[in-house]
């Protein structure tokens, strides 16, 4: 029996199963940098039978653009990140006047 449950892999465990989309969807002249691709191989004899396999990839409403890629990338902990600065500022404010500086009578102007 596989995989020890009386069932043949990926059988009876209520997963849905999955639809392969039908090939003909993915076209290269869909995506812009595909076709400079295969016009490069092109240029110097060669030819990608498995080009069309990336088309997917590119798909903006699937994955983004390259521009909100950038902008989750860097944007991601900006919020959590913006909160811990403020957080941090007051609490050592509030930590700065229980417990003043015993360096001298605050920060003087040239009093080093």
């Amino acid at each position: 029996m596989a995989g020890g449950h009386g069932q043949g892999h990926g059988h009876g465990h209520g997963h849905e199963t999955y639809t392969v989309p039908d090939y003909r969807i993915y076209k290269v002249e869909d995506v812009p940098l595909l076709v400079r691709t295969r016009n490069a191989l092109a240029s110097h004899g060669l030819k990608d039978p498995w080009l069309r396999n990336e088309v997917w990839r590119y798909d903006p409403k699937e994955f983004g653009t390259e521009a909100s890629n950038l902008r989750k990338l860097f944007l991601r902990g900006f919020k959590l990140g913006f909160g811990a600065f403020v957080l941090t500022m007051v609490g050592t404010e509030i930590y700065d006047r229980y417990y003043p500086s015993e360096h001298g009578h605050g920060h003087g102007k040239g009093h080093h």
